[in-house]
């Protein structure tokens, strides 16, 4: 291949990722558009995704992108960094994202109002083996990620040159040297400021030394002997930045106007959702209207202190495990010791170094969401247990009869599952619930709620769609999902999946579940792997 030609092949193929960036500005604007309340802390994401997308349209000479990305950073210089979002900023930006949309459409969204996923960020490939890329390359689509592969070293130097990657699974072997993979990464990751997380195999050498040397170059994962195509992916689902991390909601009660102005700017600046009051006796409609994850406590107010404060908290259950910080200028250690005693998880003297108050609330907020998560997810899927998809459930009807729209409840059963653990073994049969719970939650909206509801059988709870609409999604889920091949060694075979359907009519949360239920009772009576519609 010539250099003309080679360069006019990575021009093209690095011109889709306009289109993937264009995507990111839709998911990030669609975040906002969901929660106008909640808007402030995406609009510097949405500001460097629009910049972004501006310079890479210019660069591939994509002028409709390009117009489009302006308009919204246009938009964007009119809404302040400390504001809210305005009825008129949120109309003018919907106009423009309109015209992002336009352009970046595919062809199978044309004349289709159901939710679509947006597509990730290249994944670069760089295996010994052609035959082993192609195939992953294939896989890797499956669950919504680009995937490029290249032959060698240089072609994937002059790719990450053009464009840092998200992740890069690569051979140790590349190249056809001993060691010539982890060299190549070695001069990479020298070109860039922050490194690439990288994914390294080996066939034939899983010694203490290359494996040190992997690590020390970014090596995040090193596989030896070889895994198959569904391990590998959970791992390059970890090292990509599909799912953003929600900023943290910290609630702050200091009856100092100035101090609590101060709290707010460094917490804002940090990219959390700050809601700041000044008057104790607010704490309880705060608590109910904000729902925290994390407490800042002035330890003296007028009236009452933290520590009586932080008991009142403690005696509602859904705040008992919320992690509360008091602020003070008490330096008294026995006190202090006493005050968390009391209900408090850390204390904080005053003044309050912007740094360290920053690094304890993403360390308090990161053990709270971890405890949490313990609580109301499916340890083996990360989706949300059988409890709590029942209480979102019951949420999302409240929100429907409130707003008066519509919502559907999904039931699916994983076709003959019992063969697939008996012949090919837990292990496998685990490796499968994973993957489709990974296949949903790439293929569904933020919006949307999935839950593992027991043994194979998962739920989906689709807020503000159609009937229609939610069938033509899950059954786009379910014909993907049963092309996928499986890997047990090696032995390849596909799986399919029953689903139920329900659309709310008014009714409790109790009679939707078995509507859905009997839909999918129907779904396998008809031969299974189909979506069938309740009262249909």
């Amino acid at each position: 291949m010539s250099d003309e030609s080679q360069k006019e092949k990575l021009r093209q193929h690095f011109a889709r990722r306009v289109t993937t960036q264009a995507r990111v500005v839709l998911d990030t604007w669609q975040k906002i558009h969901d929660d106008p309340a909640q808007a402030q802390p995406y609009r510097n994401a949405l500001e460097a995704a629009a910049d972004k997308l501006v310079r890479y349209a210019r660069r591939f000479e994509m002028e409709s992108h390009a117009r489009a990305g302006d308009r919204i950073l246009e938009q964007l210089t009119q809404w302040h960094t400390d504001a809210a979002l305005s009825t008129d900023h949120q109309q003018a930006l919907e106009e423009s994202m309109e015209a992002l949309r336009h352009c970046t459409q595919r062809r199978s969204d044309e004349n289709n109002d159901a939710p679509h996923p947006f597509r990730r960020t290249p994944v670069y490939l760089a295996l010994a083996d052609e035959e082993s890329a192609a195939r992953m390359i294939k896989q890797l689509e499956f669950f919504g990620f680009r995937a490029s592969a290249y032959q060698t070293p240089n072609e994937l130097m002059a790719a990450c040159a053009l464009s840092k990657p998200e992740t890069i699974l690569i051979d140790i072997n590349f190249g056809g040297g001993a060691s010539s993979g982890i060299s190549t990464i070695e001069h990479l990751q020298e070109q860039h400021d922050t490194p690439i997380p990288i994914i390294f195999m080996s066939d034939e050498d899983g010694s203490i030394e290359t494996r040190l040397r992997a690590s020390r170059c970014g090596g995040e994962e090193f596989f030896y002997p070889a895994v198959d195509p569904g391990q590998l992916i959970e791992k390059i689902e970890t090292y990509t930045h599909g799912n953003t991390v929600e900023p943290y909601r910290v609630l702050v009660l200091d009856d100092s106007r100035a101090q609590a102005k101060f709290m707010e700017t460094v917490l804002k600046k940090a990219g959390m959702n700050a809601h700041i009051i000044t008057d104790p006796m607010q704490i309880i409609t705060a608590l109910e209207e904000f729902s925290p994850e994390i407490i800042l406590l002035d330890m003296y107010m007028p009236g009452c202190t933290g520590m009586e404060i932080a008991r009142v908290i403690r005696q509602q259950d859904k705040f008992h495990s919320v992690p509360i910080i008091y602020l003070s200028a008490e330096d008294d250690v026995g006190k202090q010791l006493h005050a968390m005693s009391l209900g408090g998880d850390d204390f904080l003297t005053k003044p309050v170094d912007p740094k360290h108050l920053i690094a304890t609330l993403h360390n308090r907020g990161r053990r709270a969401r971890s405890l949490l998560a313990l609580m109301i997810r499916d340890s083996l899927t990360g989706l949300f247990n059988h409890t709590h998809t029942l209480y979102l459930l019951e949420q999302e009807i409240v929100r429907a009869r409130q707003k008066d729209q519509p919502l559907c409840f999904a039931m699916i059963d994983l076709d003959y599952f019992k063969k697939v653990n008996d012949t090919f073994g837990h292990p496998i049969g685990d490796r499968i619930l994973r993957s489709l719970s990974m296949f949903l939650k790439q293929r569904l909206r933020k919006t949307d709620h999935i839950g593992r509801y027991g043994g194979e059988e998962f739920a989906l709870i689709l807020p503000n769609t159609r009937p229609g609409d939610a069938r033509n999604v899950v059954n786009e889920i379910r014909e993907r999902f049963s092309e996928l091949v499986q890997e047990a060694g090696d032995r390849q075979f596909k799986v399919t999946f029953s689903c139920g359907l329900a659309a709310w009519q008014g009714d409790s949360s109790q009679s939707l579940c078995e509507r859905a239920d009997r839909a999918l009772y129907v779904s396998k009576a008809h031969g299974r792997n189909c979506v069938t519609l309740a009262e249909e």
